[in-house]
């Protein structure tokens, strides 16, 4: 009976899952992928098998799926039916927040949840729902091993002054530092660099992890040395529903000026914001390319200028810039804003080859270009994978 592991990403509506199967010796191979969305809305759950094929696509009222437990059940009884000759051994999480305590996976202990619990206020978008998923396993098969990987651990590797802020030291000592996110992507991509471009895989490479969450890391000899997030993901670039970099003031002025509450301020910057509010159409990038709306462009516009600006210091952090890498769903599907970010490299010593560009491939910079630039797909589950294989021994 072979073994396999589950790994978990839950979201505020959505519980995602991929199914990775052990074997004797080499990479593990996927055997389902799919989630559960719409959860208090409209529940359904789409999967597909390790061809592509379809296993499943189920609709149900938000009476019969309405929390995570409940779509964990139905997850599981879709892969106890399809993978019967198949043996659980474990489940892999994606924990947003470690804060200053975890700077590795760690193996899930009711001490290790509680503590958990108390970085809720620094990522209240994704944190809750990450736990919640943990509880949901517990419940429902409690003998299971369950290891938590963080976003935040690829990052620790930054230097102190990297994690300052110009605060009272005493607040840094109380863990009021810059984390960074998104880590098991650049973890996953720093990993792929030695296989895919090896020519930069030790080099000073920036990687613009650009999706609806969107962010930017100096990764040099493999480690993050530098990350546009900071103490909460809101931090840096410009994103699907947050405004990134600003003014701390301005949240003084909306408190002091504007009379908005706290959880009024939480609920502008984390939903209402970024791409959605400027351009007042959506957060998704395919619709905004698509419109002809100047707010849209505006909102495009912003974005692929925050991403320069960001490239420019980043690489001032790596002292030089041997390659800039996109990934995630934008950065790996968008040709159009790969070529306007980089337009405004072009200083770095960046010449996008259009044609590559236009294609998708892996490099994107022309034959002659001193940067190179390239398009990684990034795989944050099987990095949780491979997380949870190693610490628990399978």
């Amino acid at each position: 009976m072979e073994k396999v592991i589950l790994v978990l990403n839950a979201g505020s509506s959505s519980l995602k899952f991929s199914l990775f199967a052990l074997p004797a010796a080499g990479e593990m191979r996927p055997l389902a992928v799919g989630q559960v969305e719409g959860l208090g809305t409209a529940p359904r759950l789409k999967a597909k098998d390790g061809q592509g094929e379809v296993i499943a696509d189920t609709r149900w009222s938000t009476a019969e799926v309405a929390n995570p437990a409940q779509a964990l059940q139905e997850i599981i009884g879709l892969l106890r039916s399809r993978f019967q000759e198949n043996e659980l051994a474990g489940v892999g999480h994606r924990v947003v927040h470690g804060g200053p305590d975890y700077s590795a996976p760690l193996l899930i202990s009711a001490e290790a949840l509680e503590k958990l619990d108390t970085f809720v206020p620094l990522a209240p978008l994704h944190q809750p729902h990450n736990l919640a998923a943990i509880r949901a396993v517990q419940q429902a098969r409690p003998e299971l091993a369950q290891v938590a990987c963080f976003d935040t651990a690829f990052h620790r590797t930054q230097s102190m002054i990297a994690d300052l802020y110009g605060l009272p030291y005493e607040y840094y000592e109380r863990g009021i530092r810059r984390y960074g996110f998104h880590g098991l992507s650049y973890e996953y991509i720093a990993a792929t660099l030695p296989a895919v471009a090896p020519e930069i895989a030790n080099g000073r490479v920036v990687v613009a992890h650009l999706g609806s969450g969107a962010s930017m890391c100096a990764i040099h000899n493999g480690r993050s040395v530098g990350s546009s997030m900071g103490f909460t993901a809101l931090d840096g670039l410009m994103m699907g529903t947050r405004p990134g970099n600003m003014d701390p003031g301005i949240v003084l002025y909306l408190l002091q000026q504007e009379g908005m509450s706290a959880k009024q301020i939480e609920d502008l910057l984390y939903k209402r914001s970024g791409l959605l509010g400027l351009s007042g159409i959506g957060n998704d990038m395919r619709v905004l390319e698509a419109s002809d709306s100047p707010r849209a462009r505006l909102a495009i516009d912003l974005f692929t200028y925050r991403i320069a600006r960001e490239l420019g210091g980043l690489a001032a952090v790596l002292g030089g810039l041997d390659a800039l890498v996109f990934t995630a769903g934008i950065g790996e599907n968008s040709a159009r804003i790969r070529q306007l970010v980089c337009e405004k490299a072009r200083w770095l010593g960046v010449e996008l080859d259009e044609a590559a560009n236009d294609q998708n491939g892996s490099r994107i910079s022309s034959a002659d270009s001193r940067v190179s630039v390239w398009v990684v797909p990034t795989n944050e589950e099987l990095m949780i994978a491979r997380h949870t294989r190693k610490l628990l021994g399978l």
